[in-house]
């Protein structure tokens, strides 16, 4: 062999064992140093939505109460009253839209997913 071929032989396998000496294939904990989700993409997709669901949950639970809150003290002031009623038909249909959301995209998933159960 020629003294290039030796140096580019020895160049390659160091190259081909920095990894191994550096360890560096066998830190898969690495992730959760640093805070960050370990599940699959899937899974975190997910886990958002339960949290936005549970999110806009609460959200429609407040614009009930606010609403139910304008009825109770509109105090026969007819314009009081229909503010009241158009807020609590906003949220109902905003709690509405949310849910039917939820179960397009289950539905979606499933049929995609090629499951045989709907839900």
């Amino acid at each position: 062999m020629t003294k290039n071929k030796k140096i580019l032989n020895a160049v390659a396998v160091l190259f081909l064992t920095l990894p191994l000496l550096a360890h560096g294939q066998w830190t898969t904990n690495s992730i959760s140093n640093y805070g960050l989700p370990q599940g699959s993409i899937w899974m975190i997709v997910v886990n958002i939505l339960r949290w936005m669901l549970g999110l806009f949950g609460v959200i429609g639970v407040i614009g009930f109460i606010i609403s139910g809150f304008l009825y109770l003290t509109s105090a026969g002031q007819e314009s009081q009253i229909e503010n009241a009623k158009k807020a609590m038909t906003y949220s109902i249909i905003g709690v509405i839209v949310g849910i039917s959301g939820v179960v397009i995209i289950q539905a979606v998933n499933y049929a995609l997913g090629g499951w045989n159960n709907m839900f």
